[in-house]
Order: C-alpha cells, then sequence, then structure tokens
C-alpha cells in the first residue's frame, strides 16, 4: 500500500425502510451485487443533495435525506472512497408502488431484512459499512468508520 492514500472519490445513499422492517436494496447493471441506494457525489455537491438527486434519478423518490447515519473512508488496493449514508426514511405502499428504475443504472430492487441478503450478495468489503449503517438507524448517533485494507 501506498504510504500516502490516493485523493478518494465519494457516494451518497440512503436506507429506505418499509412498515415490514425491511430495507431497499438495488441491483446495478454495471457491477456485481447489490447496494443501497444512491450513487457518486457530483463537483458542487454536498453529499445530502447527491444522495437527494440520485435517489430522483435511479427511483423517482423526491425526498430530501435525513440524518447522516454513516461516514467511511475505505482505502483499498483498486483507491479509496469516502462513504455517506443517509436516513432515508419509511416509504409507503404508495411510494413503493411508484418506483421507477432507471434502466440504464439499475436492474433490480427488492426489500430485504438484513439476515435475507446473502453475503455473496454484498461485497465483502461494503459488509461492514451497512452493518454498521444499519446500527446507527436504530441508534441515536452517526458512526465513523476508516476501512484500510
Amino acid at each position: 500500500m501506498n504510504a500516502s492514500p490516493a485523493r478518494p472519490t465519494m457516494s451518497a445513499a440512503a436506507v429506505l425502510a418499509n412498515d415490514d422492517g425491511e430495507y431497499l436494496i438495488v441491483k446495478p447493471g454495471y457491477k456485481d451485487g447489490w447496494n443501497l441506494p444512491g450513487g457518486g457525489v457530483d463537483e458542487g455537491e454536498t453529499p445530502r443533495q447527491a444522495c437527494r438527486r440520485e435517489l430522483k434519478e435511479e427511483l423517482g423518490i423526491d425526498r430530501t435525506p435525513g440524518r447522516l447515519l454513516l461516514s467511511a473512508y475505505v482505502h483499498t488496493a483498486d483507491g479509496a472512497h469516502i462513504y455517506w449514508v443517509f436516513d432515508g426514511g419509511t416509504l409507503t405502499a404508495e411510494q413503493q408502488q411508484a418506483i421507477v428504475l432507471q434502466e440504464s443504472e439499475l436492474t433490480a430492487f427488492r426489500f430485504s431484512t438484513p439476515s435475507e441478503i446473502s453475503p455473496n450478495e454484498i461485497p465483502s468489503s461494503r459488509r461492514p459499512l451497512w452493518d454498521a449503517a444499519l446500527g446507527a438507524l436504530m441508534g441515536s448517533s452517526t458512526v465513523h468508520l476508516e476501512v484500510v485494507g
């Protein structure tokens, strides 16, 4: 590993729930595994602005994300990345039915409990981020992680 970390890229995502205690996950068409809904932070955007834009673009959901659940700095052999994960709140049945996938980005979505998401559906380097974000959702504080590996 380099002595100094690379300039990180950034992405912002939201934890969106339903009334059954399940969370919305999405399947990108351009890589393996499932993700929380969200995407890259563009130049000039705050992470919260990027999260809102990505939810609208990818799912047709127009809402301002709530409190910050997780900030994470991840440095791997592929580079460095900063993740911002916000509380997206609970979607009503009507909002769930109104989801429209951005077909150029996503191929599927579903609501799942954390235990229903198999280890091969989330890259192992990202599972601690999911677990920390969901833990923060149940609590009242923001979690910060630094993962170097």
